[in-house]
Protein backbone atom coordinates (compact mmCIF):
# COMPACT_ATOMS: atom_id res chain seq x y z
CA UNK A 1 0.00 0.00 0.00
CA UNK A 2 2.07 2.93 -1.16
CA UNK A 3 1.68 7.00 0.81
CA UNK A 4 1.98 10.46 -0.12
CA UNK A 5 2.40 13.48 2.06
CA UNK A 6 0.53 16.92 1.41
CA UNK A 7 2.33 19.41 3.68
CA UNK A 8 -0.51 22.44 3.86
CA UNK A 9 2.13 25.85 4.35
CA UNK A 10 -0.05 28.31 2.54
CA UNK A 11 -1.40 30.32 5.00
CA UNK A 12 -0.35 33.53 6.25
CA UNK A 13 0.12 32.73 9.77
CA UNK A 14 -1.26 36.15 10.99
CA UNK A 15 -1.23 35.72 14.52
CA UNK A 16 2.59 35.43 14.99
CA UNK A 17 3.24 39.26 14.12
CA UNK A 18 6.00 38.61 11.81
CA UNK A 19 6.96 40.15 8.76
CA UNK A 20 7.01 36.41 6.79
CA UNK A 21 4.55 33.54 7.18
CA UNK A 22 5.62 31.56 9.92
CA UNK A 23 6.82 28.49 8.25
CA UNK A 24 9.60 30.15 6.53
CA UNK A 25 10.55 31.41 10.38
CA UNK A 26 14.17 30.03 11.29
CA UNK A 27 14.41 27.33 13.77
CA UNK A 28 17.63 26.24 15.31
CA UNK A 29 18.95 26.88 11.99
CA UNK A 30 16.58 25.46 9.72
CA UNK A 31 12.93 27.06 8.45
CA UNK A 32 9.97 25.76 10.49
CA UNK A 33 8.73 24.18 6.37
CA UNK A 34 12.01 22.09 6.21
CA UNK A 35 11.73 20.51 9.82
CA UNK A 36 8.06 19.96 8.79
CA UNK A 37 8.90 18.23 5.42
CA UNK A 38 12.61 15.76 6.39
CA UNK A 39 10.45 13.04 8.72
CA UNK A 40 8.73 12.42 5.42
CA UNK A 41 11.85 12.48 2.92
CA UNK A 42 13.52 10.45 5.47
CA UNK A 43 10.35 7.77 5.66
CA UNK A 44 11.12 4.63 3.39
CA UNK A 45 7.55 4.77 2.94
CA UNK A 46 6.10 7.95 1.42
CA UNK A 47 6.22 8.11 -2.31
CA UNK A 48 5.56 11.96 -2.72
CA UNK A 49 5.47 14.34 -0.96
CA UNK A 50 3.33 17.74 -2.02
CA UNK A 51 4.02 20.62 -0.31
CA UNK A 52 1.20 23.44 -0.71
CA UNK A 53 2.58 27.10 -0.32
CA UNK A 54 1.25 30.62 -0.83
CA UNK A 55 0.72 31.45 -4.46
CA UNK A 56 2.89 34.58 -3.89
CA UNK A 57 5.84 32.92 -2.03
CA UNK A 58 5.65 29.32 -4.81
CA UNK A 59 8.85 30.41 -6.49
CA UNK A 60 9.99 31.37 -2.84
CA UNK A 61 9.20 28.43 -1.49
CA UNK A 62 10.84 26.00 -4.51
CA UNK A 63 13.97 27.43 -3.70
CA UNK A 64 14.20 27.29 -0.34
CA UNK A 65 13.61 23.04 -0.37
CA UNK A 66 16.18 23.08 -3.10
CA UNK A 67 18.61 25.10 -0.38
CA UNK A 68 17.86 22.42 1.82
CA UNK A 69 18.03 19.57 -0.28
CA UNK A 70 14.19 18.75 0.29
CA UNK A 71 14.33 18.14 -3.56
CA UNK A 72 13.97 15.44 -5.80
CA UNK A 73 11.44 13.24 -8.09
CA UNK A 74 9.09 12.51 -4.74
CA UNK A 75 8.48 16.29 -3.97
CA UNK A 76 6.38 18.67 -5.76
CA UNK A 77 5.61 22.27 -4.74
CA UNK A 78 1.69 23.93 -5.70
CA UNK A 79 0.01 26.61 -4.86
CA UNK A 80 -2.57 26.41 -1.89
CA UNK A 81 -6.12 28.22 -1.92
CA UNK A 82 -8.22 30.91 0.23
CA UNK A 83 -8.99 28.25 2.99
CA UNK A 84 -6.55 25.55 4.62
CA UNK A 85 -9.12 22.66 3.23
CA UNK A 86 -8.79 24.31 -0.31
CA UNK A 87 -4.85 23.92 0.25
CA UNK A 88 -5.78 20.57 1.27
CA UNK A 89 -7.66 19.61 -2.10
CA UNK A 90 -5.17 21.27 -4.44
CA UNK A 91 -2.77 18.83 -2.22
CA UNK A 92 -4.73 15.78 -2.75
CA UNK A 93 -5.50 16.52 -6.53
CA UNK A 94 -1.39 16.87 -7.08
CA UNK A 95 -1.43 13.23 -5.60
CA UNK A 96 -1.10 10.22 -7.79
CA UNK A 97 -4.18 8.00 -8.16
CA UNK A 98 -2.15 4.82 -7.12
CA UNK A 99 -1.30 6.44 -3.93
CA UNK A 100 -3.54 4.58 -1.29
CA UNK A 101 -3.03 6.62 1.97
CA UNK A 102 -2.40 10.25 2.38
CA UNK A 103 -0.90 11.70 5.46
CA UNK A 104 -2.20 15.42 5.45
CA UNK A 105 0.36 17.62 8.19
CA UNK A 106 0.80 20.66 8.91
CA UNK A 107 3.73 22.49 7.66
CA UNK A 108 4.09 24.74 11.03
CA UNK A 109 4.45 21.44 13.09
CA UNK A 110 8.69 21.19 13.01
CA UNK A 111 8.47 18.25 15.99
CA UNK A 112 7.33 15.31 14.27
CA UNK A 113 8.79 12.29 14.36
CA UNK A 114 8.94 8.61 12.48
CA UNK A 115 7.10 6.76 15.34
CA UNK A 116 4.19 8.98 14.97
CA UNK A 117 4.29 8.30 10.88
CA UNK A 118 4.66 5.00 11.46
CA UNK A 119 1.31 5.03 13.62
CA UNK A 120 -0.68 7.02 11.47
CA UNK A 121 -0.19 5.04 8.17
CA UNK A 122 -0.82 1.68 10.23
CA UNK A 123 -4.13 3.39 11.61
CA UNK A 124 -5.35 4.49 8.26
CA UNK A 125 -4.47 0.87 6.61
CA UNK A 126 -6.66 -0.78 8.98
CA UNK A 127 -9.63 1.32 9.71
CA UNK A 128 -9.27 3.78 6.68
CA UNK A 129 -8.34 7.13 8.42
CA UNK A 130 -6.92 7.99 11.83
CA UNK A 131 -5.32 11.02 13.19
CA UNK A 132 -3.23 12.01 15.39
CA UNK A 133 -4.58 13.58 18.85
CA UNK A 134 -4.13 13.83 22.87
CA UNK A 135 -5.83 13.06 25.31
CA UNK A 136 -7.09 16.54 26.97
CA UNK A 137 -6.02 16.41 30.74
CA UNK A 138 -6.25 20.13 31.53
CA UNK A 139 -9.62 21.25 32.89
CA UNK A 140 -11.68 22.87 30.66
CA UNK A 141 -14.04 26.01 31.50
CA UNK A 142 -16.64 27.67 29.04
CA UNK A 143 -17.17 31.35 29.40
CA UNK A 144 -20.43 33.41 29.24
CA UNK A 145 -20.83 36.68 27.26
CA UNK A 146 -18.88 38.46 30.49
CA UNK A 147 -15.76 36.26 30.05
CA UNK A 148 -16.71 34.64 33.09
CA UNK A 149 -17.17 31.26 33.88
CA UNK A 150 -20.66 29.70 33.05
CA UNK A 151 -19.95 25.87 33.52
CA UNK A 152 -17.09 23.35 33.49
CA UNK A 153 -16.55 21.16 30.98
CA UNK A 154 -16.28 17.44 31.33
CA UNK A 155 -12.64 16.43 29.78
CA UNK A 156 -14.20 12.83 29.67
CA UNK A 157 -13.80 11.63 25.72
CA UNK A 158 -12.23 14.91 24.93
CA UNK A 159 -8.93 14.53 22.45
CA UNK A 160 -6.96 17.32 21.28
CA UNK A 161 -6.15 17.27 17.56
CA UNK A 162 -2.77 17.23 15.63
CA UNK A 163 -1.53 15.92 12.41
CA UNK A 164 -0.83 14.23 10.16
CA UNK A 165 -4.27 13.43 9.40
CA UNK A 166 -4.00 9.75 7.39
CA UNK A 167 -6.80 7.90 5.36
CA UNK A 168 -7.33 6.91 2.23
CA UNK A 169 -7.21 9.18 -1.10
CA UNK A 170 -10.35 7.36 -1.98
CA UNK A 171 -12.16 8.37 1.29
CA UNK A 172 -10.73 11.98 1.22
CA UNK A 173 -11.97 12.61 -2.06
CA UNK A 174 -15.22 11.23 -1.68
CA UNK A 175 -15.36 13.48 1.53
CA UNK A 176 -14.17 16.85 -0.26
CA UNK A 177 -16.89 16.24 -3.25
CA UNK A 178 -19.52 15.62 -0.85
CA UNK A 179 -18.98 18.27 1.58
CA UNK A 180 -15.99 20.30 0.57
CA UNK A 181 -17.87 24.01 0.35
CA UNK A 182 -18.82 23.54 4.71
CA UNK A 183 -16.50 25.61 6.26
CA UNK A 184 -13.99 23.27 8.69
CA UNK A 185 -10.78 23.26 10.68
CA UNK A 186 -9.45 19.87 9.29
CA UNK A 187 -10.22 16.79 7.21
CA UNK A 188 -11.38 15.18 10.24
CA UNK A 189 -14.32 16.96 10.25
CA UNK A 190 -15.38 16.35 6.50
CA UNK A 191 -14.77 12.74 6.95
CA UNK A 192 -16.94 12.83 10.00
CA UNK A 193 -19.65 14.76 7.52
CA UNK A 194 -19.98 11.86 5.04
CA UNK A 195 -20.08 9.17 7.62
CA UNK A 196 -16.89 7.99 7.48
CA UNK A 197 -15.32 6.24 10.88
CA UNK A 198 -12.27 7.89 11.73
CA UNK A 199 -9.91 6.14 14.67
CA UNK A 200 -8.02 8.23 17.31
CA UNK A 201 -4.34 7.50 17.05
CA UNK A 202 -2.07 8.21 20.08
CA UNK A 203 -0.14 11.60 19.61
CA UNK A 204 2.91 13.06 20.80
CA UNK A 205 2.78 16.54 23.16
CA UNK A 206 6.15 17.95 21.12
CA UNK A 207 4.13 17.42 18.23
CA UNK A 208 3.38 21.16 18.77
CA UNK A 209 2.01 23.64 16.30
CA UNK A 210 3.46 26.79 16.15
CA UNK A 211 0.74 29.25 16.48
CA UNK A 212 2.15 32.40 18.27
CA UNK A 213 5.62 33.70 19.15
CA UNK A 214 6.13 31.52 22.64
CA UNK A 215 6.04 28.44 20.42
CA UNK A 216 8.93 29.01 18.59
CA UNK A 217 10.71 30.31 21.66
CA UNK A 218 8.99 26.79 23.43
CA UNK A 219 10.08 24.41 20.57
CA UNK A 220 13.66 25.96 20.63
CA UNK A 221 14.55 25.25 24.29
CA UNK A 222 12.97 21.44 23.10
CA UNK A 223 15.21 20.76 20.05
CA UNK A 224 18.07 22.59 22.25
CA UNK A 225 17.87 19.57 25.20
CA UNK A 226 17.67 16.99 22.58
CA UNK A 227 20.93 18.51 20.94
CA UNK A 228 22.70 18.60 24.14
CA UNK A 229 21.32 15.41 25.36
CA UNK A 230 22.61 13.61 22.12
CA UNK A 231 25.86 15.12 21.95
CA UNK A 232 26.70 14.86 25.61
CA UNK A 233 27.90 11.11 25.46
CA UNK A 234 30.23 9.91 23.30
CA UNK A 235 31.51 6.68 22.31
CA UNK A 236 35.15 5.69 20.86
CA UNK A 237 36.27 3.04 19.12
CA UNK A 238 40.08 1.42 19.46
CA UNK A 239 42.38 -0.76 17.58
CA UNK A 240 46.11 -1.80 18.07
CA UNK A 241 48.24 -4.67 17.22
CA UNK A 242 51.48 -5.76 17.61
CA UNK A 243 53.66 -9.03 16.27
CA UNK A 244 55.69 -10.80 18.87
CA UNK A 245 59.25 -9.74 19.04
CA UNK A 246 61.85 -12.45 17.26
CA UNK A 247 65.11 -11.00 18.07
CA UNK A 248 66.15 -11.69 21.47
CA UNK A 249 65.65 -8.39 23.48
CA UNK A 250 65.84 -7.85 27.13
CA UNK A 251 62.20 -6.43 27.01
CA UNK A 252 59.21 -7.36 28.78
CA UNK A 253 55.85 -7.90 27.49
CA UNK A 254 53.65 -5.47 29.28
CA UNK A 255 49.58 -5.19 28.30
CA UNK A 256 48.16 -2.61 30.13
CA UNK A 257 50.67 -1.45 31.90
CA UNK A 258 51.21 -4.74 34.13
CA UNK A 259 54.16 -7.32 32.98
CA UNK A 260 53.77 -10.77 32.09
CA UNK A 261 56.66 -11.85 33.21
CA UNK A 262 58.55 -15.03 31.44
CA UNK A 263 56.21 -14.23 28.09
CA UNK A 264 57.70 -13.36 24.72
CA UNK A 265 57.25 -9.22 24.07
CA UNK A 266 55.78 -7.84 21.73
CA UNK A 267 57.50 -6.07 18.69
CA UNK A 268 58.01 -2.26 18.81
CA UNK A 269 59.99 1.20 19.16
CA UNK A 270 58.16 1.72 22.39
CA UNK A 271 56.82 -0.60 25.22
CA UNK A 272 54.14 -1.99 22.66
CA UNK A 273 51.68 -2.43 24.99
CA UNK A 274 49.00 -3.01 22.99
CA UNK A 275 45.87 -2.51 25.83
CA UNK A 276 47.31 1.35 26.24
CA UNK A 277 47.67 1.74 22.99
CA UNK A 278 44.02 0.51 21.69
CA UNK A 279 42.70 2.63 24.71
CA UNK A 280 44.74 5.43 23.47
CA UNK A 281 43.26 5.25 20.25
CA UNK A 282 39.60 5.09 21.67
CA UNK A 283 40.23 8.48 23.72
CA UNK A 284 41.59 9.95 20.10
CA UNK A 285 38.79 9.13 18.29
CA UNK A 286 36.36 11.14 20.67
CA UNK A 287 38.68 14.23 21.09
CA UNK A 288 40.21 13.77 17.03
CA UNK A 289 43.64 14.11 18.58
CA UNK A 290 45.70 11.77 17.06
CA UNK A 291 48.47 10.20 19.12
CA UNK A 292 49.51 6.94 18.32
CA UNK A 293 51.53 7.24 15.04
CA UNK A 294 51.76 10.74 15.36
CA UNK A 295 52.63 12.24 18.83
CA UNK A 296 53.95 9.09 20.02
CA UNK A 297 56.28 8.74 17.39
CA UNK A 298 57.94 12.01 18.16
CA UNK A 299 57.84 11.32 21.86
CA UNK A 300 59.57 7.78 21.35
CA UNK A 301 62.19 9.07 18.87
CA UNK A 302 62.90 12.17 20.04
CA UNK A 303 62.38 12.16 23.23
CA UNK A 304 63.56 8.76 23.91
CA UNK A 305 59.83 7.86 25.98
CA UNK A 306 58.53 4.06 25.28
CA UNK A 307 56.45 3.89 28.15
CA UNK A 308 53.28 3.89 26.68
CA UNK A 309 51.34 5.10 30.14
CA UNK A 310 52.78 8.81 29.00
CA UNK A 311 51.22 8.19 25.17
CA UNK A 312 48.02 7.86 26.96
CA UNK A 313 48.54 10.63 29.63
CA UNK A 314 49.24 12.60 26.51
CA UNK A 315 45.77 11.52 25.43
CA UNK A 316 44.02 12.46 28.10
CA UNK A 317 45.18 15.95 28.36
CA UNK A 318 43.19 17.04 25.53
CA UNK A 319 40.31 15.10 27.12
CA UNK A 320 39.35 17.63 29.94
CA UNK A 321 36.14 18.16 29.04
CA UNK A 322 34.93 14.45 28.98
CA UNK A 323 34.53 12.22 31.91
CA UNK A 324 34.98 8.47 31.44
CA UNK A 325 31.87 6.45 32.11
CA UNK A 326 32.98 2.73 31.32
CA UNK A 327 36.15 1.14 29.38
CA UNK A 328 35.80 -2.23 27.67
CA UNK A 329 38.74 -4.02 26.64
CA UNK A 330 38.73 -7.39 24.47
CA UNK A 331 42.33 -8.72 23.63
CA UNK A 332 42.76 -11.63 21.64
CA UNK A 333 45.91 -13.77 21.01
CA UNK A 334 46.95 -17.37 21.89
CA UNK A 335 49.13 -16.81 24.55
CA UNK A 336 49.50 -15.82 26.91
CA UNK A 337 46.95 -16.47 29.26
CA UNK A 338 45.36 -13.34 30.25
CA UNK A 339 42.61 -13.95 32.90
CA UNK A 340 45.01 -14.85 35.81
CA UNK A 341 46.23 -11.18 35.17
CA UNK A 342 42.61 -9.43 34.42
CA UNK A 343 42.08 -7.62 38.22
CA UNK A 344 45.61 -6.83 38.38
CA UNK A 345 45.58 -4.77 34.60
CA UNK A 346 42.07 -3.37 35.88
CA UNK A 347 43.69 -1.71 39.10
CA UNK A 348 46.42 -0.76 36.89
CA UNK A 349 44.05 0.87 34.20
CA UNK A 350 41.96 2.75 36.85
CA UNK A 351 45.24 4.21 38.46
CA UNK A 352 46.30 5.42 34.73
CA UNK A 353 42.56 6.66 33.67
CA UNK A 354 41.63 7.82 37.60
CA UNK A 355 38.27 5.34 37.56
CA UNK A 356 37.22 2.82 39.35
CA UNK A 357 38.00 -0.43 38.66
CA UNK A 358 34.60 -1.45 38.67
CA UNK A 359 34.31 0.85 35.07
CA UNK A 360 36.44 -1.23 33.22
CA UNK A 361 35.93 -4.50 31.60
CA UNK A 362 38.29 -7.04 30.39
CA UNK A 363 37.64 -10.03 28.06
CA UNK A 364 40.01 -12.83 26.07
CA UNK A 365 39.98 -15.02 23.68
CA UNK A 366 42.44 -17.20 22.23
CA UNK A 367 41.20 -16.61 18.71
CA UNK A 368 41.01 -20.77 17.87
CA UNK A 369 43.69 -20.39 15.52
CA UNK A 370 41.37 -18.31 12.85
CA UNK A 371 43.68 -15.49 13.05
CA UNK A 372 47.32 -14.32 12.84
CA UNK A 373 46.67 -13.90 16.71
CA UNK A 374 45.07 -16.82 17.22
CA UNK A 375 47.79 -18.56 15.93
CA UNK A 376 50.09 -17.34 18.18
CA UNK A 377 51.87 -14.29 16.24
CA UNK A 378 51.18 -11.20 18.05
CA UNK A 379 48.20 -9.56 20.16
CA UNK A 380 44.99 -7.71 18.91
CA UNK A 381 43.31 -5.45 21.45
CA UNK A 382 39.87 -4.00 20.58
CA UNK A 383 38.83 -1.00 22.91
CA UNK A 384 35.46 0.90 24.20
CA UNK A 385 35.46 4.11 25.47
CA UNK A 386 31.93 5.70 26.69
CA UNK A 387 32.41 9.17 28.33
CA UNK A 388 30.28 12.29 29.17
CA UNK A 389 30.95 15.92 28.16
CA UNK A 390 31.28 17.75 31.18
Amino acid sequence: MTCAAVIVAAGSGSRMGMSIPKQYAMLAGLPVLVRAIRPFLLHSAIDRIVVVAPPDRLDETASLLAAYDCVGPRVACIPGGQRRQDSVLAGLKAVPATDEIVLIHDGARPLLTKALIDRCIEAARQDGAAIAAIPEYDTLKRQDEHQRIAATVSREGLWRVQTPQAARLSLLLDAFAQYGQADVTDEAALLEMAGIPVALVEGERTNIKITRPEDLTLIETLLSAKSKTQMKIKTGLGQDSHKFEIADRKKNLILGGVIFEGWTPLEGNSDADVVLHAITNSISSITGVNIIGKVSDHMCKEMNITDSKEYLKEALKHFKDYTINHVSISIECMTPLISPKIEEMKLSLSRILKINSEDIGITATSGEYMTAFGRGEGIQVLSIVTATRK
